[in-house]
Parts: structure tokens; C-alpha cells; sequence
């Protein structure tokens, strides 16, 4: 029976071939490519990846809320989830909501929910917008 191949080195041999990129690139005959080789224009990624992607990327919203908001924490499960959703989308950009932020760290959440809705933010996720505003005025969904 045929020897096994090394399965270690044979991903240090890809990597070192291939390249590490964490940012997408266009290699040389112009598909996007990520990571070690991977061909997103033909091959794109699978449910699991998507899905495990997703999991990282919440988890690493949810710890620059700790960051910077340390107080959502604090929140009911509702609020919190609008919070992450925000931050999720916006980023920084969160901390520029600086009325709606205040008004939910102290409980206004009538008040909170009418600053998402009177923002630019707002005009550009639509429905978005008003899905997380009745979520965090009624602290249900």
C-alpha cells in the first residue's frame, strides 16, 4: 500500500509556494484570490466557510463593544443583538451615534430608536433601520 503523504508539509510547501494573503488579490491570470491560493472567482467559498467567517467576525464585533462600549453588556438580549448588528455594519462608525448611544445607556430607548432613524445610516440600510429601531424602542423582535 502507498506511503501516506505529509499532510504538515505539504501545507508548508503550499503556503510557502502559493503565497499567505489575508486581503483578496487578482494573481496572475486575474481571478480573485485569498488566503493560500484560494480561487474565489471560480471556487468562492463553501456554507461552512461562510458560516465560520461570520462567527469570527461577531465575535470580533462583539469584542470591540467590550472595547468601547463596555456598557452594552448590560443590555437586555434584544438591544444587545441591535448593538452588534450596528457595529457589525458600521464599525467605528457606531461611536459617531453619540445621542442614540447615550439615550440606550440610560434606558431611553424611544429616544434611541428615533436617533437611528434620523441618520444617514438609516436612508442607507432601509429596512435595516427600521427593523433594529422597533427592535431597540419595544426590546423584542
Amino acid at each position: 500500500m502507498p506511503e501516506k503523504f505529509d499532510l504538515p508539509m505539504l501545507l508548508a510547501e503550499l503556503d510557502r509556494d502559493e503565497g499567505r494573503r489575508l486581503k483578496p488579490y487578482l494573481d496572475t491570470v486575474g481571478k480573485t484570490t485569498i488566503g493560500v491560493g484560494r480561487n474565489l472567482t471560480d471556487v468562492g467559498i463553501s456554507d461552512a466557510e461562510c458560516d465560520a467567517m461570520l462567527q469570527l467576525d461577531v465575535d470580533r464585533t462583539a469584542e470591540w463593544l467590550d472595547r468601547n462600549l463596555a456598557w452594552w453588556r448590560q443590555l437586555d438580549a434584544v438591544r444587545q443583538r441591535v448593538l452588534l448588528n450596528m457595529a457589525f455594519n458600521l464599525g467605528a462608525g457606531l461611536l459617531t451615534f453619540t445621542s442614540m448611544l447615550a439615550a440606550t445607556q440610560h434606558g431611553e430607548y424611544r429616544r434611541a430608536a428615533d436617533g437611528m432613524l434620523a441618520s444617514k445610516w438609516a436612508v442607507q440600510v432601509g429596512a435595516r433601520a427600521q427593523r433594529l429601531a422597533t427592535m431597540m424602542k419595544n426590546g423584542s423582535t
